[in-house]
């Protein structure tokens, strides 16, 4: 007979990298932002849509340095809008940026 435990079974999270620094940091205290299967690029505040995914962290310097090398584009494999930019900093700036 197997023995049941009582504890919760957790999930082991991969942790993501930040495009704009390159750190690696846990899903939740980064900003996601999503190709979706549209074609538009956005800013996802649930980290759950669908779509293919790139992080940042939640720094103005990490969204500044990833608008710089461009490195949404990249990872995204499309353009990335100048709003997108706005609203990461918005956003950044709510957090602890």
């Amino acid at each position: 007979m197997v023995k049941q435990s009582s504890q919760p079974v957790l999930k082991k999270q991969r942790p993501r990298t930040c495009v704009g620094c390159g750190e690696e940091s846990p899903k939740r205290t980064l900003l996601r932002v999503i190709k979706a299967p549209d074609g538009e690029v956005r800013y996802d505040p649930t980290g759950k849509a669908n779509g293919r995914g790139a992080y940042v962290c939640a720094r103005r310097s990490c969204v500044e340095a990833a608008k710089k090398k461009r490195s949404f584009s990249r990872a995204l494999k499309t353009e990335a809008p100048e709003e997108l930019y706005a609203v990461l900093l918005e956003k950044c700036g709510e957090e602890e940026c």
